[in-house]
């Protein structure tokens, strides 16, 4: 028998901790310094913020975990004082929810018939979905800001929606994933009378639910994060996210940046908590399967 080595174990637990503090760090430090008052933040992180007052500032940075008078001044200031904070996060919101919705449906439909249709042509069409999904998307940004001022959608919502609706990432993820179901399981169904919607409805989609909760949290993270299409594509402020204003929060708004910045993560740690067992589950199955 082989000795057990409780101190590589313990190594690599210190190490796996070591690394999940400095991931963590920077968003605790965010939701901490959000109940911050603006004169501690100036106080705590020194010349970085020397700007923002002519009082005392340090010389030093302290990074400070918990603030020595909770205040919700800065959620005040920014929910129901300043309502262009509540007017970009509705433009976040009417962007990024629609591209999650269009996307997993288009994708679904376009997986079932990679899955059902094979052959050189539809080998030839899948490839090039690979090849599309390994380009960034700075790569397809001037294409796609030529053929929304051809189209006429210049500065409107559809300049980012149409191209986030047809991403090939979710289309290869689910075709991955649909191959896994048994081609017994579709025959049965043929057999007993169910036409191609059917069989995709009925068959499919209950198959792939865990493949498609992953797709609608990455996307949504993603396209939740997005600043350079909204900057290119979107010209009027007032159509712009809140991830492209909360880069232009100027220096003597550190306190609401903060604040603003943990509204901003909540919707995306909500999704991934309630998904986090369909992520793991539908980004595994996907890659266990042979094209």
């Amino acid at each position: 028998m082989k000795k057990k080595k409780p101190f590589g174990r313990a190594a690599i637990f210190l190490l796996c901790a070591i690394f999940a503090f400095l991931f963590l760090m920077p968003t605790v430090l965010t939701i901490t310094n959000s109940f911050m008052a603006e004169s501690e933040i100036v106080a705590n992180y020194g010349m970085i913020f020397s700007t923002t007052s002519g009082g005392f500032v340090s010389k030093t940075v302290n990074l400070k975990f918990i603030p020595d008078k909770v205040t919700f001044e800065q959620y005040l200031s920014g929910l129901v004082k300043s309502p262009e904070y509540l007017l970009k996060f509705w433009n976040s919101v009417l962007l990024v929810v629609p591209i999650v919705l269009l996307q997993v449906a288009i994708a679904a439909v376009a997986a079932y018939g990679f899955t059902r249709w094979r052959g050189p042509v539809r080998s030839a069409i899948f490839f090039f979905y690979v090849i599309l999904m390994l380009m960034p998307y700075q790569v397809t940004l001037v294409p796609n800001y030529l053929v929304a001022q051809r189209l006429g959608i210049l500065n409107t919502r559809w300049s980012i929606i149409l191209p986030g609706m047809f991403a090939p990432f979710s289309v290869f993820l689910l075709t991955k994933f649909m191959r896994r179901i048994p081609f017994s399981l579709i025959e049965a169904a043929r057999v007993d009378g169910a036409g191609e919607w059917q069989i995709f409805t009925r068959v499919c989609l209950p198959q792939c639910r865990s493949a498609l909760y992953s797709i609608a949290i990455l996307v949504f993270i993603d396209y939740w994060n997005m600043v350079e299409q909204p900057l290119v594509l979107l010209k009027d402020a007032d159509s712009q996210p809140l991830s492209v204003f909360l880069s232009n929060i100027n220096s003597g708004e550190i306190g609401l940046a903060f604040a603003m910045a943990t509204v901003y993560m909540v919707p995306s740690l909500l999704l991934f908590l309630h998904g986090e067992e369909y992520l793991v589950e539908g980004i595994a199955n996907s890659g266990s399967v042979k094209g």
